[in-house]
């Protein structure tokens, strides 16, 4: 790290149990946020400022004027930009030494292979349960930590999946792909803050995978219910012949 990287991340750098060899860790890391709406907004701005070396933004979507009440990475001038172009523009605003790649269509399953075989860690801020099994699988073929995040209403919740510890479940131990009851907020309303305080879990997540610094989510999802400001955990273990992580 040069002097100005030094100043920049100067404040997570003199944090006892964090320090420049850990900074370097995420400089050397590559994120993939698949999805910069509102999870992927509050989750790409803090993994950008907190110094992800390379974060690969995939989004197939424009920004619409009701994405703004939540989605904090875009803009009014931007209404009708694919969403991870202007989610770049904003991120290399806020650190210009971020290598920030954008990808503006939804990939098939060879490049969704080879974007998670890319990176170091991988956010699921999707809002579908077809993407999220998707990704899962990926993941799990890959080798690559997933970060999932959920947030509808006044409810939401982050989990950590990763494939290189023993016996960790995946996303699909948590939900059956029969399972048609995902929600979306476009149907079901959700209210600006939560999805800012899951994103912001999801990057504080993610940050801890790429360092090994604390203790994460793996076996565990985090509930909140914004409402009643409460969080739950509860204990996730992997299910006898899940397809993904347990076949047979």
């Amino acid at each position: 790290m040069n002097d100005d990287e030094l100043l920049r991340y100067s404040r997570q750098i003199m944090l006892p149990d964090f320090d420049v060899a850990d900074q370097e860790q995420l400089i050397s890391a590559t994120a993939l946020i698949i999805g910069l709406g509102g999870l992927g907004s509050p989750a790409s701005l803090y993994l950008a400022s907190a110094g992800i070396g390379h974060l690969i933004l995939c989004d197939d979507d424009e920004v619409d004027l009701s994405n703004l009440q939540r989605q904090i990475v875009h803009t009014t001038s931007r209404i009708g930009m694919n969403k991870a172009e202007s989610a770049r523009r904003q991120l290399l605003e806020i650190n210009p030494n971020c290598r920030v790649t954008t990808i503006d269509h939804r990939p098939n399953e060879s490049e969704l292979d080879s974007l998670i075989s890319q990176a170091t860690v991988v956010l699921d801020c999707t809002d579908n349960f077809g993407s999220r099994f998707a990704i899962n699988a990926a993941c799990w073929q890959a080798n690559t930590p997933l970060v999932s995040g959920a947030g509808i209403r006044w409810e939401g919740q982050v989990a950590v999946f990763d494939p290189r510890q023993d016996s960790a479940p995946c996303y699909n131990c948590l939900y059956d792909e029969e399972d048609d009851s995902a929600l979306n907020c476009s149907e079901n309303g959700v209210i600006a803050p939560l999805v800012g305080i899951i994103g912001a879990c999801q990057a504080l997540e993610a940050i801890k995978v790429v360092t090994g610094v604390g203790e994460n989510l793996v076996g565990k999802i985090l509930y909140f219910d914004g409402k009643y400001m409460e969080w739950r955990t509860l204990i996730l273990t992997r299910r006898a012949g899940c397809p993904v992580c347990n076949p047979g």
